[in-house]
């Protein structure tokens, strides 16, 4: 597993984390958070027989494969949390996109670019005690026609929920059909803004779900 950094959630949400830290220490805080909008799953989910052995939370490097995965290597990150802003723990968190050469991890893509071998294309892992989740994995790039994004799958009890996280301010989301359909506050909700800490690359996403 990577490692944990300290997260930027929600001010109601902090309080209700114990008391983990004072309202006066937190600097950004996300006001009147909106619920995740959820998103279609897409032609392109890996099913357990196309996956690789190893599918952790670091996508960027194969167990055993030497050769690390091209693209921008980032941390995404967030805290899941009910509509409460409850935080949820154990909750199985998948993602899925395509490689920095647009290829996914699927029998029926058809692309005709070479597949990125250091790439994982599929990782999971669960919420911990606080709602916390992480992934090392790359910047997502566009594809046939969509904006560059994330595919994101929750497993809460028997119930699944899935979304599409996006890059914040990226010239092809005015284009993207599942991105224009959403409210400005929804498309906020799930557009990923990239910050810089110790030359690693990170965005946080909170998931209401």
């Amino acid at each position: 597993m990577i490692g944990k950094k300290s997260l930027d959630i929600p001010r109601r949400q902090l309080i209700k984390l114990a008391g983990l830290a004072s309202a006066s220490a937190i600097s950004s805080v996300q006001a009147n958070p909106v619920k995740t909008p959820s998103a279609s799953e897409g032609p392109y989910y890996p099913t357990p027989s196309m996956r690789h052995t190893d599918i952790d939370n670091d996508l960027v490097k194969i167990a055993d494969k030497t050769r690390q995965a091209g693209g921008e290597i980032i941390t995404l990150k967030g805290i899941i949390t009910n509509a409460a802003l409850l935080p949820l723990s154990g909750i199985r968190v998948e993602i899925w996109q395509c490689d920095v050469n647009g290829r996914y991890l699927h029998t029926r893509d058809r692309n005709s670019a070479t597949s990125d071998s250091g790439f994982q294309g599929f990782g999971h892992t669960l919420s911990n005690a606080n709602g916390e989740y992480e992934f090392r994995t790359i910047k997502p790039v566009s594809y046939l026609g969509r904006a560059p994004h994330i595919h994101v799958k929750l497993f809460k009890d028997e119930k699944v929920f899935t979304t599409q996280f996006y890059v914040k301010d990226h010239s092809d989301n005015s284009q993207d059909v599942l991105h224009r359909r959403m409210s400005v506050e929804e498309q906020k909700a799930v557009e990923m803004e990239f910050s810089s800490f110790d030359d690693n690359v990170e965005a946080v996403i909170n998931i209401i779900c």
